[in-house]
């Protein structure tokens, strides 16, 4: 592989080309085997009510991850960032009531946006 690196490398559009291809069938296989696995077989009923939440799961973690923990050592900061805070509240109060995914990002990007100037 070093081999083939270093001859791909004196020609920089062929090593691009090379890097784009297998950039490519790095994305392409994790997508295609589960939709070519599940299209042909029945999808249990408890598995669907399941999966509805892992996509708001994985959100809240995200969020919640980058507003409480510090990206230096990781240390719990319960006041770190108030800005960030009180968005995700506002957001909160909006995906209740709104039940809208895009609405609620969208409050809570122009949220932090006003707070932290204001903050």
């Amino acid at each position: 592989m070093e081999f083939l690196v270093s001859r791909i490398g004196s020609n920089q559009i062929l090593y691009h080309i090379v890097v784009i291809i297998f950039a490519a069938f790095a994305a392409f296989i994790p997508r295609y085997f589960p939709i070519h696995f599940f299209s042909s077989r029945k999808i249990p009923e408890w598995f669907n009510e399941w999966m509805k939440y892992v996509p708001i799961s994985l959100f809240t973690a995200l969020v919640i991850k980058n507003i409480f923990i510090t990206t230096k050592g990781y240390h719990f900061v319960p006041y770190g960032h108030p800005d960030q805070i009180f968005a995700a509240l506002i957001v909160m109060v909006i995906a209740y009531f709104t039940r809208s995914m895009s609405i609620s990002v969208i409050a809570g990007l122009v949220g932090v946006w006003l707070l932290n100037m204001v903050l």
